[in-house]
């Protein structure tokens, strides 16, 4: 069924509430914040690329505290195995059968540290769980549940014997995006609070994992125009055929704008999606999943400049 204005006042309601109480231990950064629940909400995952000690770990937890969730943390490293993330099938000797002994992966929100310092061989077990929610071992299937979210960091610094993500799994994060450092009032209170700096361990639960996952299916039947999906679909023909770009933004980066949409809108109480919604999270949602041309990249071209013309060129439909 469709959404409606009762529907998008409770959903932006109960949002803002969630986004509150992360807030308690995030300080001063309501915008990241409420790009990560917009990604919970919408069934995405999210890449944050920061400097250490921004907060990236309370997030997380906080996140998951908030909505009834469970939290985990994989340090990924050099010598992390894939098993160490989906799990092992051990042979029970009392009972002659096989038990599978789940992974961290299996959980409400799982921080994956530093994905970058893991081999490709480890990264790629994220790969099938990020797009469908289950875990294959030795050939059973099994289901993450619902809310599933994976916040992967990476720092921007001490690239070395770091191993680059590939195309294909930074496709697969709905948003990149970064914390920061936080501003002088909100360090003038992490530091007054410095005898307990994790603040996230004293957070209430706002909202059960089951009304997360209702709100997720709400916001999937938020109605959008195909005016507006057809901006969608011209933005990304801009970026696939600029000639700062090797490769634009996939069929899977446009069905992500369609879905996040959806979910921002009714975060502002909305029951429709507006071409500003486009607009708010294109570079979050789009950049990261640009290939840039070596050439052009020397020159000074960005991703996000590629992304800032598209939005200039490309004219946005005018009415509903």
């Amino acid at each position: 069924m469709p959404m409606t204005q009762e529907n998008a006042t409770w959903f932006a309601e109960t949002f803002n509430k969630v986004v509150d109480n992360v807030g308690e231990a995030l300080l001063g950064k309501r915008d990241v914040i409420r790009l990560a629940l917009t990604a919970m909400l919408a069934e995405g995952h999210l890449l944050l690329e920061d400097a250490p000690g921004t907060g990236k770990t309370a997030l997380a937890r906080a996140l998951a505290a908030s909505v009834q969730g469970s939290h985990s943390r994989i340090q990924f490293t050099p010598d992390l195995l894939p098993s160490d993330i989906t799990g092992v099938t051990i042979y029970n000797q009392k009972t002659a059968t096989w038990e599978f002994h789940p992974g961290p992966i299996f959980a409400s929100v799982v921080l994956a540290d530093e994905i970058n310092r893991a081999s490709p061989k480890t990264q790629s077990a994220l790969l099938e769980v990020m797009e469908e929610s289950t875990v294959t071992v030795d050939g059973v299937r099994h289901e993450t549940g619902r809310p599933f979210m994976v916040i992967a960091t990476q720092n921007p610094v001490e690239q070395a014997g770091t191993y680059r993500l590939p195309e294909a799994q930074l496709d697969r994060f709905l948003m990149k995006t970064s914390i920061g450092y936080p501003g002088r009032e909100a360090l003038t209170r992490i530091l007054a609070g410095s005898d307990s700096p994790d603040r996230s361990r004293g957070l209430e639960t706002v909202i059960t994992s089951g009304a997360i996952a209702s709100m997720s299916d709400i916001a999937a039947q938020n109605h959008i125009e195909d005016s507006i999906l057809d901006y969608i679909g011209a933005l990304v023909e801009a970026t696939r055929e600029s000639p700062d770009t090797l490769l634009g933004v996939s069929t899977r980066g446009a069905i992500a704008m369609a879905r996040v949409t959806r979910v921002w809108a009714a975060a502002q109480g909305r029951h429709y999606v507006l071409p500003d919604d486009v607009k708010d999270l294109a570079e979050v949602v789009w950049a990261h999943r640009l290939v840039m041309d070596p050439d052009a990249e020397f020159s000074g071209a960005t991703a996000a400049g590629v992304i800032t013309r598209a939005l200039a060129d490309v004219p946005a439909p005018t009415t509903r």
